[in-house]
Parts: structure tokens; C-alpha cells; sequence
């Protein structure tokens, strides 16, 4: 990895956070792709993948728990990050930058609310 001026520089497949770390910041991709990757039943599950603008991290920083998933750079990427102390002092000189993180956080939900019920549908159908 390299260091960047405005964030770390990853490989292709290099780990940017795995999944059970404890964690105390979030990250930003600046530029490229990620994904986003969960152990279930001992296999890898693909749960996403983010680019540009995208957060992540954020749940540990605000829970204090583990990390829930493993995230690897999908080719180069550019990623800042934001440390728990940092992030509460934007926060407090920019309220709008909480505001902005709770509709991203809202629109997982929705997204995950509809996957359940699709999933719902599938079962039922079947």
C-alpha cells in the first residue's frame, strides 16, 4: 500500500479492513472499486460492491463492534480514511455531514428491506 496525499493507495485484492478487526474509523472511496465480502457457513459471500463517493466502516465506528465484513480493493484504488476523532469534530463544526451518512445508512436499509422480501417472494413461490 501506498500512502497518497489525499488517501491510501490499494492493489488489487490487497485487504483494507477484514471482517471480525475491531474497528475505530471509516473510509471513503476516493477512487476505483471495492467489495465487500462475509463468511457464511465457511464460504465467502459477496455482499456489495462500492465505488466512488461510496462509505464504509462506519457501523464499527459508531457501534465500537467488530468489523461484519471483509472489504478488498477490486483492482487500484484510492481510499481515505476517517478516524473516530476526526469524524466527531466534522461532525460538530458540519451537522449536514452526519445528516449525509444517516441517508446513505437509510438507503442500505431500503435496499436490504427489499432483498428480504424479494427473498419472501422466492421462498413462497416455491
Amino acid at each position: 500500500m501506498e500512502t497518497g496525499f489525499l488517501g491510501n493507495l490499494y492493489r488489487d485484492g490487497e485487504v483494507i479492513i477484514r471482517e471480525s478487526e475491531p474497528g475505530d474509523c471509516m473510509f471513503v472511496v476516493q477512487a476505483g472499486q471495492v467489495e465487500v465480502v462475509q463468511q457464511q457457513q465457511g464460504q465467502e459471500v459477496l455482499l456489495g460492491v462500492l465505488a466512488e463517493e461510496d462509505i464504509f466502516g462506519e457501523m464499527s465506528l459508531f457501534t465500537g463492534e467488530p468489523r461484519s465484513a471483509t472489504v478488498r480493493a477490486l483492482g487500484e484504488c484510492r481510499i481515505l480514511t476517517i478516524e473516530k476523532r476526526s469524524f466527531l469534530r466534522r461532525v460538530h463544526e458540519d451537522p449536514s455531514l452526519a445528516f449525509r451518512i444517516l441517508q446513505r445508512l437509510c438507503f442500505r436499509i431500503k435496499e436490504l428491506d427489499a432483498e428480504i422480501m424479494a427473498r419472501k417472494v422466492e421462498d413462497t413461490a416455491a
